[in-house]
């Protein structure tokens, strides 16, 4: 009898895990006041443009009390797996030059949040850069030579056509960068 009852019990167990795990793979989340696209992405290992096509979104715009669709295939954790080191494994869509100037979150008058919501005072490890929309969208991750790999995460006044900012959180950092021309490869 005590065996039948482990048995029971172990089955519950394993039923419950399986029900659990499937719940996980297909969620939805509340956004919350302050919520950005990029943060409810990086919370759930997906890409801004995932969540976009998940929600049959346009726009970055969400709203508080909103749900989104979180869907995360064994193909979107696999690519959280992938590390900066192994760029043979990125798929490349296009390679361009451009011209690159820097920029930093600590100067006067500057929010320190980017046109998609990232805070670069409260992450000043990330690694942004300022795009013009028409050339790459937003949330596109790039490789940028001499920066490493980054998010098209902001834009700016000065930024049309074949140009971009990378971001330091340090103006030494910035100003040691300068402009220069270099190649930025669009990551798939």
């Amino acid at each position: 009898m005590r065996k039948h009852i482990v048995t029971l019990i172990f089955t519950v167990v394993l039923l419950i895990g399986g029900t659990t795990e499937s719940f996980a793979a297909s969620s939805t989340y509340k956004v919350k006041k302050g919520d950005t696209l990029y943060r409810i992405a990086a919370l759930h290992k997906v890409t801004v443009k995932e969540l976009k096509t998940w929600n049959g979104m346009k726009s970055n715009v969400i709203h508080p009390n909103q749900n989104l669709k979180v869907v995360k295939t064994a193909a979107a954790q696999k690519k959280v797996a992938k590390t900066p080191s192994r760029s043979d494994d990125d798929n490349v869509v296009k390679e361009i030059t451009v011209s690159a100037s820097a920029y930093t979150a600590s100067c006067n008058g500057c929010s320190g949040i980017t046109s998609t919501g990232i805070n670069l005072k409260r992450n000043p490890d990330a690694k942004v850069i300022a795009v013009d929309p028409s050339i790459i969208a937003l949330g596109t991750k790039v490789y940028v030579e001499g920066y490493g790999y980054a998010i098209a995460g902001d834009t700016g006044g000065a930024i049309k056509g074949n140009k971009i900012d990378v971001f330091f959180p340090k103006k030494s950092e910035a100003f040691k960068w300068g402009r220069k021309d270099v190649k930025i490869k669009i990551l798939k």
